[in-house]
């Protein structure tokens, strides 16, 4: 198998991370990733980032499939000025979460959305994890040259909504959101369902994706299998007695009636390491589907497997990269280029105290 590990960015005293919460838009060859920036402070905790110094959103493009990437900032309207989806990571100060008014505060999306444009492209956002967290949107039709937006989402009668890129387009009207609200008790998280069949104008509940679980069902990712069939891949938690000794796998949930209920469907992955991983779900041109994760366990490894039946079973783990320098890995996206190769981003560190950085691994599968 042909692997090729490339730099999207990099530099000493950085901490470039979580592209899971942002997202990768792709059409053939011209492939656009979104992620966080901050600075590194190696006794920030699980992660290695400085909290008194603030993240800002950035966005990496590539018009060679993934093999090289120019990196700016993208066009939008933050609250603030704040960073995007990281106010987990950064001091009151910094939050978007405290900049939700104003004019680039966000306000209800006045519909029209053409989501089945060629170079449409959406992306979530939040302001947390905690109780009362909210979430927002934009969307593009220049291929992320620049963002509309933002357009607030409901909370949907929940404790906190924990919006992460992950939308399904079935037509010019039609896009089901995929996110996390926090459950009843305040804490993340459930994955639940909302679709608009408006253009936008709103995006109404749908369902639950499995019940409310003892420890969290965050980060889904999303695969259409026909006109009524969707599957989800979640990253799940079980609350033990501290964050690294929890149990952490990837479940599989299924709809046959287009997102309207739901049943578990599988455990494609049994064990993501401590603090766990989100997944990507990617149908190859082929026909199978690739999941991706990252497992933050030693040796701290970016792994794949594949599906000949859409998502029924499994192949044996694929080791795409390995030798991370700690737990704080992974978050990967996921798209395959018009060559065929598997385009997985993600972020990474060679050594505990060095930088955190945005690589990118092509492979063929």
């Amino acid at each position: 198998m042909n692997i090729e590990h490339i730099e999207v960015f990099r530099e000493p005293g950085r901490f470039a991370g979580w592209p899971a919460n942002y997202g990768i838009w792709s059409w053939e060859n011209e492939i656009v990733l979104s992620f966080t920036l901050g600075h590194m402070d190696v006794d920030g905790g699980f992660h290695a980032r400085d909290k008194s110094t603030p993240f800002v959103t950035k966005q990496a493009r590539s018009l060679n499939g993934g093999r090289t990437w120019d990196v700016g900032d993208p066009d939008l309207r933050a609250p603030g000025g704040k960073g995007l989806s990281a106010d987990e990571h950064v001091e009151d100060i910094h939050k978007v979460g405290s900049a939700l008014c104003g004019q680039d505060a966000p306000r209800p999306c006045p519909g029209g959305i053409n989501f089945n444009h060629p170079d449409f492209a959406l992306m979530c956002a939040k302001t947390g994890l905690s109780e009362g967290c909210s979430s927002f949107f934009y969307t593009s039709a220049d291929r992320c040259q620049s963002w509309q937006g933002p357009y607030s989402l409901p909370m949907y009668d929940q404790t906190g909504i924990a919006a992460r890129t992950d939308y399904l387009i079935d037509d010019q009207d039609t896009c089901t959101l995929f996110l996390t609200a926090n459950k009843t008790n305040g804490k993340e998280g459930r994955v639940f369902a909302a679709r608009s069949a408006n253009g936008g104008l709103s995006f109404n509940f749908l369902s639950f994706i499995g019940p409310e679980p003892p420890g969290y069902n965050i980060m889904p990712a999303h695969l259409r299998i026909s006109e009524t069939d969707i599957i989800v891949a979640i990253r799940c938690c079980e609350r033990l007695e501290t964050f690294q000794t929890s149990k952490h796998w990837i479940d599989l949930w299924k709809s046959t009636d287009n997102g309207n209920s739901w049943a578990h469907l599988n455990k494609p992955v049994e064990d993501t390491g401590s603090g766990g991983n989100p997944p990507t779900l990617t149908r190859l041109k082929d026909g199978r589907i690739c999941l991706i994760y990252g497992y933050r366990a030693e040796p701290f490894n970016i792994c794949a497997r594949l599906s000949e039946d859409d998502g029924a079973t499994w192949s044996n783990e694929i080791v795409l990269r390995s030798g991370g320098g700690n737990p704080d890995i992974g978050y990967p996206r996921t798209v395959q280029n018009a060559d065929g190769q598997v385009v997985t981003c993600y972020y990474w560190n060679d050594h505990p105290e060095g930088e955190r950085y945005i690589g990118t691994t092509l492979w063929t599968p």
